[in-house]
Parts: C-alpha cells; sequence; structure tokens
C-alpha cells in the first residue's frame, strides 16, 4: 500500500459551506484527478475510504459535500434537501462545479484530466456536468439513472458508465430505459450493468439509522460496482499516459 496523505477542504457552494475530503497520493507530480459524489444522505466515511482508495491507486480524489456538512440520517430530512435539488439542474451543476474547482485547483492534480464518479444524488451531479459540456475524461453512476433537460445529453463529451441493482424501486425499468434512450439519442458512448437481486444503495454498508424501503447493501455486487468504477478510470483517465 503506497502511502497517501489527506486533508478536509472547505469551499462555498449552494449557500453553504461545503466540507469535502481530498486525498493525494504517494509523489510530488500531478496526477490525474477524480471527483466523488456521495448519496443523498450526504458525505460519509464511505465516500472519504473510496478517496483514500483511489489515491492509492494515484488518482488526486475529492470526495464533495452536499449539505454543507451535515449527514442527513432522517429519510425526511434527505427527501427535503435532495428532492427540490435533483428537479434544479442549475443548483446541481453549481454544486458540481464548485467541487470541481477545488479539485483542479489542486497542484497535485491535472486539472486536464478528470473524471466524476457518483452515488445516487451525487451521481445526477456528476451527470449534470457532463450535459453542461463539462471536460471530463469519463463520468460514473451508481443508482442515478436521471435524465436530463431535452438535448443537454449531447454536450456529454465522455464515455458514461451507469451501475444499478435490478431491485432497486427507484430506478425502475422505465427509469432505466429513459436515461439509455436519452445517451443513445445524444450519440453518448454508454454502458448499463444491472446487477441482479440489488436494491438501492446496494453499494453502501449497512448504516444504523432508518432508511427508506427498497435500500439495502448486496456485499457481492458493491465489491463488483467498484471494480466496474476501477475499470471505467483505468481505460479512461489511466494514471500514466
Amino acid at each position: 500500500m503506497t502511502t497517501i496523505t489527506t486533508r478536509t477542504v472547505e469551499y462555498p457552494a449552494d449557500n453553504l459551506t461545503m466540507i469535502g475530503h481530498l486525498a493525494l497520493p504517494a509523489g510530488t507530480g500531478r496526477r490525474p484527478a477524480v471527483l466523488i459524489g456521495p448519496e443523498g444522505v450526504g458525505l460519509s466515511d464511505v465516500e472519504r475510504r473510496r478517496a483514500e482508495a483511489l489515491a492509492e491507486l494515484g488518482y488526486v480524489a475529492l470526495a464533495f459535500d452536499l449539505h454543507g456538512g451535515r449527514y442527513l440520517a432522517d429519510p425526511d430530512d434527505m427527501l427535503a434537501r435532495c428532492m427540490p435539488l435533483l428537479s434544479d439542474p442549475d443548483r446541481m451543476r453549481g454544486i458540481g462545479h464548485a467541487a470541481l474547482d477545488v479539485l483542479r485547483a489542486e497542484p497535485r492534480a491535472d486539472p486536464d484530466r478528470t473524471a466524476a464518479v457518483g452515488y445516487g444524488t451525487g451521481g445526477a451531479i456528476a451527470l449534470e456536468l457532463g450535459r453542461e459540456g463539462v471536460d471530463l475524461r469519463a463520468i460514473g453512476t451508481v443508482n442515478a439513472l436521471t435524465t436530463g433537460r431535452p438535448g443537454e445529453a449531447a454536450r456529454i463529451r465522455c464515455p458514461v458508465w451507469a451501475g444499478v441493482g435490478s431491485e432497486d424501486p427507484i430506478m425502475s425499468p422505465v427509469q432505466r430505459d429513459a436515461f439509455t434512450a436519452e445517451l443513445e439519442a445524444a450519440g453518448v458512448d454508454w454502458r448499463l450493468v444491472v446487477y441482479g437481486g440489488a436494491l438501492h444503495a446496494f453499494h453502501h454498508p449497512t448504516v444504523d439509522h432508518i432508511v427508506r424501503p427498497g435500500v439495502g447493501y448486496h456485499p457481492r455486487h458493491a465489491e463488483r460496482a467498484w471494480r466496474d468504477v476501477v475499470a471505467l478510470l483505468t481505460e479512461c483517465l489511466p494514471v500514466t499516459e
């Protein structure tokens, strides 16, 4: 295991002071950079560990914040915050841009070689950055099969990988079809992996608070989805070129 360093970063977004988690690989040179977006509950140790795992692979990684340092364990609080956000692409893009600016300003990060990986709400934000035409090498999402405003998917300039549980009641087959139809019509290089028997947020280890119905951890598929994310980055954003 390589030696990595981490630090907390504060930055303004969505009229809040966001608190992200930056992980840097060993060495001193510039490296490709990855933005990591959390589920709707907000930034947790799960995303912090993923940022650190990517740093161990040689990436500069920033796990970004959604709620100004808050973790919304109560499902009603989470929905009250996230549903208006998910219906407002410009707000999502603002949150994504603020985090991306922090990441690209990091001296160890190569600002011309970045990707965005997100889960749930964080994945929707990654997609909105793509729909705005932001220069990304790859977009990866898990249980974030959101569709955008008509025609804007044509601005996506990189491959898109998406993962979803077959039994996810939030990302239904109808939602899957709408998502893939949007990307196909826009000529995007896309892939969708459906993980059999998995629920919503299947990648996220079990938490000690109440969750919405249809949410559940699937350890085997969680490992597979992580390997798929790493494979996407290896293909589209290799550490060495």
